[in-house]
């Protein structure tokens, strides 16, 4: 049922998963406004993100749109160190897909979120444990 998204195990390993953009040409001038820092997201983690907005599209059975009561049900707080120090061999689909929805979700609101859940490894261990609930 997950393969879609248990594929981007592999996926994501083979690619630099997106760099910040820092404005070092502009001086703040009214002329030469500084642009604001983004992150310029690889491909392949962009794919990843409409991965799973495609899931939970085809799945609502698992009612990601209340990922943070998923969250909060399981002790885990919608924040970055609640989220990646999660131990998810205990959690169910429900919460891992939750994990996913929220890191993607933390993006929104803090620009970068997505990168740094993606270099700590929390993607790729929350993926796999998908893969393993899908055995």
């Amino acid at each position: 049922m997950f393969q879609e998204l248990t594929g981007f195990i592999e996926r994501l390993d083979s690619e630099e998963y997106g760099n910040w953009v820092i404005d070092k040409e502009n001086d703040g001038s009214p002329e030469h406004p500084i642009q604001m820092p983004y992150v310029n997201y690889g491909r392949e983690a962009i794919a990843f993100e409409n991965a799973v907005y495609k899931f939970v599209d085809e799945h609502p059975e698992y009612d990601m749109k209340n990922y943070r009561e998923i969250l909060e049900k399981a002790g885990i707080e919608w924040g970055t160190n609640s989220m990646e120090g999660a131990i998810v061999s205990d959690l169910d689909a429900r919460t891992v897909l939750a994990l996913l929805i929220g890191a993607i979700r933390a993006n929104r609101f803090c620009e970068g979120a997505l990168l740094d859940f993606m270099k700590s490894g929390a993607i790729q261990r929350w993926l796999v444990r998908l893969k393993e609930l899908d055995l």
